[in-house]
């Protein structure tokens, strides 16, 4: 057990090396790491509570989602219906009450109508349920509510795409170590360490950025528009730019969902800056249809149901890109194209809770981190020192290099070094000696017990390791779980124990057993004072 040749030393002094020289890069300047252009230069993050930044509480509008899934089902039973053999005639939807509700032409056509509703409703999670319930009343009235279940599964679906909308859009703005989770079942929670001004992330993720392509109703009557009467199968919409209202068919030729690429750019005949949107194949080609099919006439794009422009279709629109224009400014079209490249939120989010946490704050952070760190490890090499000896240098060694050692592999990690973070390496500076204080008092025994010096160390170390394992898997399950079920402050300080737990076992087991055999076989000492 005692047996390293020279391979095996070669291997573990090399391993450390290279982990410690990893942590190198996040004690220099970042200009100065940058300028070493692709060579690799892992750094460790600062969390908000150290580099200071801004933190939102997003909620989502529950009650908008329900009014944009009910006016889904209309749009997807008015298809319904006119779709197959024969076609069902329906009288004008109503979705007052939150409730869908229309009545058959023909009362002979109830069966043929629950038939084509039944497919629109699917099943809400496990709950047994279905997500719409579908009613006849007096014979030829159909009427159709959302269920509670099926409310909070459109919520929680909504929520896992608007955190991940939300995520890509921060990314955009080249932010570092964004924090984006779900808190509850409809809020986020945004931490962005650095950013001093949150308005600039608030206008940006604050966007639906839901983009539709929608052909102008010509044939609306003015007078009953000025009414607010919408001819049927169009709706009214105000204009983002100078007032008014345009009626506009409700039935989108395309929308965002068919993007796959946005950028900024500049209209070649005003100069003025403009978003230059392309479509994918599928989106293309019908983009390009239905303009052929509408030369001469309007079309209204329309952002977070506010009509952008409405221009005349003068030829077919081909190629599956197009622009969108409106008065933009360049930092407004970049964060428009930003939005419409991330996707559109499935919800809309409000800000309920903004903080902003000042550099001196985590300045005093940090420092008071260093300084318990410095006093942690001050006390242990002195106490290691004076209770051990030699043996308690190889601890201190071991102590010393596991430091740099856990910084090495955060670096690597790409991690996020946060307050209760910097609380988890002081806890784990203060416990890296467990294992050496194990070993070097079973080796103590087996001295006294009348053992030779090399047999007393070979058994210390492998009597005690069975100890130090079992010590360090309660604390790593321990770890494990609040990683999994923590998050934000709890799962940083999981993740630099989890690490501590892993690079102390290894320095004060394998890297100590080593220094000591090295010793051993240089000097073959009589006598060992520990």
């Amino acid at each position: 057990m005692l047996d390293f040749p020279r391979w095996k030393v070669s291997s573990i002094v090399g391993l450390l090396v290279a982990l410690m020289l990893l942590a190198v890069p996040s004690f220099l300047p970042e200009k100065m790491t940058d300028a070493w252009g692709s060579f690799p230069h892992p750094r460790i993050n600062l969390g908000l509570d150290l580099a200071g930044g801004s933190y939102l509480l997003l909620e989502a509008d529950t009650a908008d989602l329900a009014a944009t899934g009910l006016d889904q089902m209309r749009d997807n039973v008015t298809a319904a219906m006119r779709r197959g053999s024969p076609r069902i005639e329906i009288g004008d939807i109503s979705t007052q009450g939150g409730k869908l509700s229309f009545l058959l032409r023909d009362v002979t056509q109830v069966d043929a109508a629950r038939e084509r509703l039944l497919p629109l409703t699917n099943g809400a999670g496990l709950t047994g349920q279905r997500d719409w319930t579908i009613e006849v009343v007096d014979g030829q009235r159909f009427v159709l509510t959302r269920t509670d279940a099926g409310l909070n599964q459109a919520v929680e679906n909504a929520m896992e795409t608007a955190t991940e909308v939300v995520r890509k859009r921060i990314d955009e703005l080249g932010t570092k170590e964004p924090t984006v989770i779900g808190q509850g079942s409809s809020r986020i929670v945004v931490q962005v360490p650095g950013l001093q001004d949150p308005q600039e992330l608030k206008e940006l993720i604050g966007k639906t950025a839901k983009l539709e392509f929608k052909l102008v109703d010509l044939a609306a009557d003015p007078a009953q528009v000025a009414r607010g009467i919408a001819p049927l199968g169009s709706q009214i919409l105000p204009m983002a730019q100078g007032g008014g209202q345009i009626v506009v068919k409700r039935s989108a030729i395309i929308t965002g969902e068919q993007l796959i690429n946005a950028q900024p750019g500049n209209d070649p005949q005003t100069n003025q800056p403009n978003v230059v949107i392309t479509f994918d194949s599928q989106g293309g080609r019908k983009f390009a249809r239905v303009t052929q099919e509408n030369v001469g006439k309007p079309f209204a794009i329309i952002l977070d149901g506010q009509v952008l422009s409405a221009p005349n279709i003068n030829e077919p629109i081909l190629g599956g890109t197009a622009s969108i224009s409106g008065s933009f400014t360049v930092k407004s079209a970049n964060d428009l194209a930003i939005a419409l490249r991330s996707g559109s939120l499935p919800v809309a989010l409000k800000v309920v809770e903004e903080r902003t946490v000042g550099p001196d704050l985590g300045a005093d952070s940090i420092r008071a981190g260093i300084l318990a760190s410095v006093i942690a490890a001050t006390a242990v090499i002195m106490f290691m020192l004076v209770t051990y000896g030699r043996f308690g240098v190889y601890a201190n060694i071991a102590v010393v290099i596991n430091v740099f050692v856990i910084l090495g592999v955060l670096a690597v990690l790409n991690g996020t070094l946060t307050l209760p973070g910097i609380a988890g390496f002081v806890l784990t500076i203060g416990t890296a000696v467990d294992a050496n204080v194990l070993i070097n008092e079973r080796i103590r025994e087996e001295r006294r017990r009348g053992r030779n010096i090399v047999q007393s160390v070979e058994l210390g170390y492998k009597e005690a390791s069975r100890t130090i394992f079992e010590a360090n898997m309660t604390h790593a399950i321990s770890g494990v779980i609040m990683l999994l079920l923590g998050s934000g402050p709890v799962k940083g300080f999981a993740v630099v124990l989890l690490i501590g737990i892993a690079t102390s076992v290894f320095t004060a087991v394998t890297f100590t057993r080593m220094l000591v055999a090295l010793w051993l076989r240089a000097k073959r000492p009589t006598e060992i004072h520990i």
